[in-house]
């Protein structure tokens, strides 16, 4: 998870995204057989390995009761308990799936994801744009090609360099990907040359 209004390439963003947000997905707790009732559980977020946030959710017949502390800079800290209701609709090969119904005052919207901004609520009540619908084709560029250093075990980020060959990987499959990131790199450098009037010979 980002930081508020950061981007993960370094370009300033202007507006916080769902990216930026902790959420909780009424999917996955159906998954793990978490909305069984009458249940209790506690859920956690993790960054490197350290819980940054967690709540304690009851589970009733037709409804979550969400439990949490939530402050904000400066301020004390101040108990949450509210209920999010379920929906239930039932899938074309059988079964049914969960959604939540958002809590937020004259909302109700059936979706999969709440998002925290102090209260969960639905992306459209936070006015949470997705990250992806705030990138520029240079930030697209960035993430194809830090998605290929991921594959290759190579450090996030393309100024840090190419990497090695990970063991294990055939030559040609290697010289493909080196490739293709080499081009998507070429690609957001020759972007950013052009948003700050840089010489293009630099590159």
């Amino acid at each position: 998870m980002g930081g508020y209004g950061s981007s993960r390439y370094g370009f300033s963003l202007s507006k916080t995204t769902t990216s930026d947000c902790i959420a909780i997905d009424v999917r996955r707790w159906q998954r793990e057989g978490l909305l069984k009732p009458p249940g209790y559980f506690g859920w956690n977020w993790l960054r490197n390995g350290e819980v940054t946030s967690n709540i304690q959710v009851n589970v009733e017949n037709d409804h979550v009761i969400l439990n949490y502390k939530h402050r904000r800079s400066g301020e004390d800290w101040q108990e949450k308990h509210y209920p999010v209701y379920l929906d239930w609709t039932k899938c074309n090969y059988g079964g049914k799936r969960p959604w939540f119904l958002c809590p937020t005052k004259g909302c109700g919207r059936r979706v999969a994801k709440l998002y925290s901004m102090g209260l969960f609520a639905c992306r459209q009540c936070h006015q949470l744009p997705y990250q992806s619908q705030l990138e520029n084709e240079m930030d697209r560029t960035s993430r194809r090609a830090d998605k290929i250093r991921d594959r290759l075990g190579w450090e996030p980020g393309f100024l840090n360099g190419n990497g090695l060959k990970p063991k294990g990987m055939h030559w040609k499959t290697f010289e493909r990907l080196s490739a293709e990131h080499d081009f998507h790199v070429n690609q957001s450098l020759m972007r950013v040359a052009l948003k700050f009037k840089v010489p293009m010979t630099y590159f």
